[in-house]
């Protein structure tokens, strides 16, 4: 996309590298751009199905680019603008390869993923916090979502930061990987989970983030309409398969 938006592609798996190491990967406006373009890239290609959000050079993210805010040129809403890269979960999986700092906007961009893989340099936090730079990439809805509301407030009122531990602990972080592996293992997630039956794990994911709009009884009726294409598609057929012998003794596979 750009030279500092890579795109590599491994069959369904489609990885966005953030490349400016320097700046330990802050986005200015046309990286944040072009991370937007690279993500509806990736939505609309019918071969790509999971993808793999990383950094280049030991950092994630370290939120929008200050020396640019700085200089007079403002930044637009990562998530609140039809243009920005986070307005909307997509249609199908963002899986994060975190190491080094997610903090600031880089928090807002880990939390648009689906599944947070990390190493113990990963480092979470509000940092903008002491500079008056407010959210406006989703993470003052989404974090509440997955942490709770004490935690997320601790962290947006205070700013401090959240080693890979406790990012684990609270939820906030879902795999914990060895130094340095976390795009591999976020990858070969990816191909694990690019291997499954699509249209039950799309439906699961899409109720999943849908059920925060209804009431209970509401959300319940939607995952069954959304389950219904599945069923009629893929549960029956994967059903035989397993009365056939498929994933016993352990074996866990598409």
């Amino acid at each position: 996309m750009s030279d500092t938006l890579l795109v590599e592609r491994d069959g369904p798996v489609t990885t966005l590298i953030i490349n400016r190491p320097r700046a330990k990967n802050a986005l200015d406006n046309a990286t944040a751009r072009a991370l937007a373009a690279a993500l509806r890239a990736f939505e609309a290609d019918e071969a790509a199905r999971v993808a793999v959000l990383t950094g280049a050079g030991g950092a994630f993210c370290a939120g929008a680019d200050l020396k640019e805010l700085g200089s007079g040129v403002d930044y637009f809403p990562w998530a609140g603008s039809d243009e920005g890269p986070l307005r909307a979960p997509l249609s199908k999986p963002v899986i994060a390869a975190i190491e080094g700092h997610a903090c600031a906007g880089g928090l807002g961009v880990a939390l648009f993923c689906d599944i947070r893989v990390v190493d113990d340099t990963a480092t979470f936090g509000v940092f903008s916090r002491r500079w008056g730079v407010p959210m406006s990439d989703g993470t003052t809805v989404r974090l509440p979502r997955i942490v709770g509301m004490g935690r997320a407030l601790d962290m947006l009122l205070t700013g401090r930061a959240v080693g890979a531990d406790e990012a684990i602990a609270i939820g906030l972080a879902t795999r914990k990987v060895a130094r340095g592996t976390t795009r591999a293992e976020a990858e070969a997630l990816a191909r694990q989970i690019a291997g499954f039956p699509q249209i039950a794990m799309g439906s699961d994911r899409h109720s999943t983030y849908g059920s925060f709009d209804r009431d209970q009884a509401a959300a319940i009726r939607r995952e069954m309409e959304l389950s219904l294409e599945a069923r009629r598609q893929e549960a029956q057929a994967g059903a035989a398969r397993f009365a056939a012998g498929a994933g016993r003794h352990g074996k866990f596979g598409g």
